[in-house]
């Protein structure tokens, strides 16, 4: 499986068979310098959103439209997203899986908001927040925990899943800060390899994950600080 961060809590996932954009957010995020929009793109099978904050929800539409992938997620979001122009869509819901060739995704609780405000300044309302565990036939478990502050039925996700690499929100403000998402990650995971996101992309969020490695420094866990648009196999 090769992983690239592309930037704030975007994802690109490639496995023998399919390549996964996880909340493509690239035109407009400033933590997606360096990303070429059409290489993100390239043979992108599958669209998979975690909640419908615009840095989340991203160039879906476009992307969508340029390569046909499916998009899936909460079920308000992407009835949205299809009345929105993106013709292919798989609706679900906390608790609910979907299966594809080769991999399933489930979602899991986050505690976070979930809404879009579009250009004429009013606020869609798009149903819950998620995080997402993607099961693969031949590939580690992943869990992207979507937006979140830390919460106890994390032992729960962990004792269903076994998730063995997480991609941790850690840039505080708007999810839990660095400490707080080690705590997550040590606490009630056995990452194998734990991988931080959103920070470093917004002024008001925090620039680096050096809180985040530091408090996972005597952990099980590698912790792996990806530089932006550069691949990663595990």
């Amino acid at each position: 499986m090769k992983i690239t961060w592309l930037g704030h809590s975007a994802f690109r996932i490639e496995t023998a068979k399919s390549t996964i954009l996880i909340d493509p957010f690239l035109k407009g995020n400033p933590g997606a310098k360096g990303v070429d929009f059409k290489e993100a793109a390239k043979g992108v099978s599958h669209i998979v959103l975690t909640h419908g904050h615009g840095d989340h929800v991203g160039d879906t539409v476009e992307l969508s439209k340029d390569t046909g992938a499916l998009v899936t997620g909460n079920a308000d979001l992407v009835t949205w997203l299809a009345n929105r122009g993106v013709a292919r869509v798989d609706p679900t819901n906390t608790g609910g899986t979907v299966s594809y060739d080769g991999f399933t995704v489930t979602y899991v609780n986050a505690l976070h908001s979930s809404a879009f405000m579009t250009e004429d300044g009013v606020s869609h309302s798009l149903g819950s927040a998620n995080g997402v565990v993607l099961h693969f036939d031949d590939e580690p478990t992943l869990y992207h925990m979507g937006d979140t502050d830390i919460f106890s039925d994390m032992a729960l996700i962990n004792e269903l899943h076994q998730p063995e690499i997480g991609m941790v929100p850690i840039g505080d403000r708007f999810t839990m800060g660095g400490a707080v998402a080690a705590l997550a990650a040590r606490r009630y995971f056995k990452f194998a390899k734990a991988i931080p996101c959103h920070y470093g992309s917004f002024p008001i969020i925090d620039q680096t994950a050096d809180k985040f490695a530091a408090a996972m420094e005597d952990g099980a866990s590698e912790v792996i600080v990806a530089r932006t648009n550069e691949g990663f196999t595990v």
